[in-house]
């Protein structure tokens, strides 16, 4: 994932891991999985609660209520008669517009008398985010034959405290904060930002409490046999001067599941024969379009709950290509979007030169002003040949003319900047090298300060030239050949074409390690290879540059037992300096790692290989709360009659570990999509273990739409059967 790490630390990044923390890591006081926790997403803003509905009541924690990178919520949490409720169940929606938390009274006395002996009252909480807007209706009802008095105590706060600080980074100095009540059902709090930015929030009540405190609002209950009652608690977030109108909780929960419903309209489904699967999809799909922020050029996957719910350049890019052949439209909102954030000047403090793709992109306090270098970041060296990819992929999905020729100049940026700043030693070959200390070390997709690494275990000094890299601005250079082609410059496509060889016969010498069976990790600033067996070297499979000779040893080394845990393809293989199967990098399993890697197996001809690995990763899906694949976990062996085992800060829901059963599906199916040739191609299809059947409904092709089943007969022989078609695409099963 991105940016690692979130602690600032000064001085000089050393060797060895365990000597001293890097100047970003990720402080974890409490483990994201050590007690079950909800959230929601709209556009800029999430909510992390626990349970019950509540947030803020285990301190140093993620939760709240968060708006573009402030905490505008810390604290809320209900209390019946003084005392919690009784828990009794807490869902998140399938389409994930809202929390449902059933809940009932605890027995409450007095005096040694039940006053009110529990189970009688029913509590249900629901919680929806929308337009900057939290909403939440407290539903009472008396299932007693009795009348009952109680009261409701709600308690809140707002530390508005920037992401960053929540993550574990120390500041000076903060602005000062205020809260005032206004009238009987609203109290504001206020906060002057040391980036002159003033942030409110405001919660209004309804109806009016009994009590309103500056942190505090009480409710003196009273209900009849079977009598029901509600309360309703809207929570508005604002930054700047104007603080933004909250429709009434209605028409927002009407508004929220119609958007939800149209964002999916047009996409492509998947049904199959195994239930659990399809409740893998149903959650992937929910949790992708809740993440998706309609941005002014379109929509863009923010990356992960609850530490990187912004932009991020590589994980847009790479959860648009695994999602390409559902919604196409995901890929064309990421190219637009990052083509209008693209460097245009060389700039240290954020890394930046012309042509570059944006990292990350943060609207808080700290990034504004400049404690953290994120405000338009970027730091990555993998974003801007990924973009190149990508712009080509769509092209051959889309056929998108006017998309293409509308970026065509950030393209030729892009690969400027490959070949002059991402080349600075002009060796061939892409490295990095951060400008600012405050930056990422490491600037790769393995982006912790103790990913990249030699033999004997110490750090790789650079500019550092990755093999996966190496591997996207080769697929980028082939992808803008036939770019340049569709828009009639063919000596720019016979250019690209001869440079992509020229970089796929200098890659060969210069990282295949015969030795280890597999290439190395990277060079580091003497180009001295990194001999160790890495999940990197699979990426080379998925972009193509590999000789197919060593893509089959690269597929054997990955499948190995000391790479291949049974739950999936660690980042690093047992038995390598600083493995540990509970480290961010160093031997965790990543599922959009594994899903690009199985398309690499799957490009290779090893569909075998590609529909085990599928089969692990599903596997543990199974075991996670509401079957959602969580950003990585363990990379420990799978042992019988035990699950995986998590990782202690994991985002989840995460976009691209959402997109990733859309990557596995479509590397196990041979599944392209050509709108130039208007075919639906399935090559020698192949269907896991646990998948009889699959369903796709809505494939669009230009203008055509079909609806296909692919069958298992005879063991491992797949049938396609068009099951309804409009339009004039032709469906091609090739064996």
């Amino acid at each position: 994932m991105s940016e690692a790490s979130v602690k600032l630390f000064p001085g000089t990044i050393e060797s060895s891991p365990s000597e001293e923390l890097p100047e970003f890591y990720i402080e974890a006081q409490t483990s994201l999985v050590g007690r079950p926790l909800r959230t929601l997403k709209s556009g800029d803003s999430f909510a992390v609660l626990d349970a019950y509905g509540d947030l803020g009541i285990v301190p140093d924690s993620p939760e709240g209520l968060f708006y573009r990178d402030t905490r505008h919520l810390s604290r809320f949490e209900l209390r019946f008669d003084r005392k919690r409720p009784l828990f009794l169940s807490s869902v998140i929606q399938d389409d994930n517009a809202a929390l449902t938390v059933d809940l009932t009274n605890p027995d409450i006395w007095l005096d040694d008398e039940s006053v009110t002996p529990r189970d009688v009252i029913a509590l249900e909480r629901t919680k929806f985010l929308w337009q900057g807007a939290a909403y939440e209706r407290i539903g009472l009802r008396n299932y007693d034959s009795r009348r009952h008095r109680f009261r409701i105590d709600l308690r809140f706060d707002a530390d508005f405290r920037d992401l960053f600080e929540v993550r574990g980074t120390e500041r000076a100095r903060q602005g000062p904060r205020t809260v005032k009540v206004l009238g009987n059902d609203r109290v504001i709090f206020r906060y002057e930002g040391l980036d002159d930015v003033v942030r409110r929030t405001e919660l209004r009540f309804e109806p009016s409490p009994k009590r309103l405190e500056e942190h505090r609002a009480v409710f003196d209950i009273e209900l009849e046999p079977d009598e029901r009652t509600s309360i309703i608690v809207t929570v508005t977030c604002g930054a700047g001067a104007i603080m933004p109108s909250a429709p009434p909780f209605l028409m927002a929960y009407r508004d929220i599941r119609r958007a939800l419903r149209a964002s999916t309209a047009d996409i492509a489904t998947v049904q199959s024969s195994n239930t659990l699967f399809n409740e893998v999809v149903c959650r992937s799909t929910s949790d992708l379009y809740m993440l998706i922020t309609n941005t002014e050029y379109g929509p863009y996957p923010y990356a992960g709950i609850p530490w990187y719910s912004t932009v991020f350049g590589r994980d847009g890019i790479i959860t648009a290509m695994l999602l390409l052949w559902v919604d196409p439209s995901v890929a064309k909102g990421v190219l637009k979007y990052l083509a209008a954030t693209q460097a245009t000047t060389v700039d240290p403090k954020a890394d930046a030169q012309p042509g570059k793709i944006l990292h990350e992109r943060r609207l808080g306090e700290m990034a504004a002003t400049g404690e953290v270098p994120f405000r338009k970041y970027y730091g990555t060296v993998d974003a801007t040949p990924l973009f190149v990819m990508l712009a080509g992929q769509y092209f051959e999905r889309t056929g998108d003319r006017a998309t293409i020729e509308a970026i065509w100049p950030n393209i030729q940026a892009a690969l400027r900047w490959c070949d002059e700043y991402g080349d600075s030693d002009k060796d061939g070959f892409v490295e990095y090298h951060r400008e600012t200390e405050q930056g990422l070390a490491n600037q790769g997709w393995k982006d912790s300060y103790d990913s990249i690494f030699h033999a004997d275990g110490t750090g790789a000094e650079g500019p550092i030239a990755l093999v996966e890299v190496q591997g996207y601005v080769f697929a980028a250079k082939r992808a803008a050949a036939q770019l340049a082609i569709a828009l009639g410059e063919t000596d720019t496509a016979t250019r690209l074409e001869r440079e992509a060889e020229t970089l796929r016969r200098r890659f060969e010498a210069a990282f295949w390690c015969e030795e280890i069976g597999t290439y190395a990790l990277a060079l580091d600033g003497d180009k001295k290879a990194c001999r160790v067996r890495t999940s990197n070297a699979g990426h080379a499979l998925f972009t193509g540059i590999a000789a197919p000779d060593r893509a089959q040893r690269v597929a054997q080394t990955l499948m190995h037992q000391e790479s291949f845990s049974g739950w999936g393809i660690r980042t690093l293989a047992k038995g390598e300096p600083r493995y540990n199967p509970m480290s961010y990098h160093n031997g965790s399993i990543w599922p959009h790692d594994n899903a690009l890697i199985a398309l690499g197996l799957a490009r290779y001809g090893r569909k075998v290989d590609a529909a085990r690995v599928f089969e692990s990763v599903f596997d543990a899906a199974t075991y996670q709360e509401h079957r959602r694949l969580p950003e990585l976990y363990c990379g420990f062996l799978r042992r019988r009659r035990r699950g995986p085992t998590a990782y202690p800060v994991a985002c989840s829901p995460q976009a691209w570990a959402a997109a990733a059963p859309f990557g596995f599906l479509a590397a196990c199916l041979g599944l392209d999509l050509a709108v130039t040739s208007g075919e639906v191609r399935f090559l020698n299809p192949v269907l896991p273990n646990f998948l009889d059947e699959v369903v796709l409904r809505g494939v669009r092709l230009g203008t055509s739409c079909i609806d296909l089943r692919l069958h298992r007969y005879g063991g491992d022989d797949v049938t396609v059967n068009v099951l309804s078609r409009t339009g004039d695409a032709q469906v091609v099963l090739m064996k």
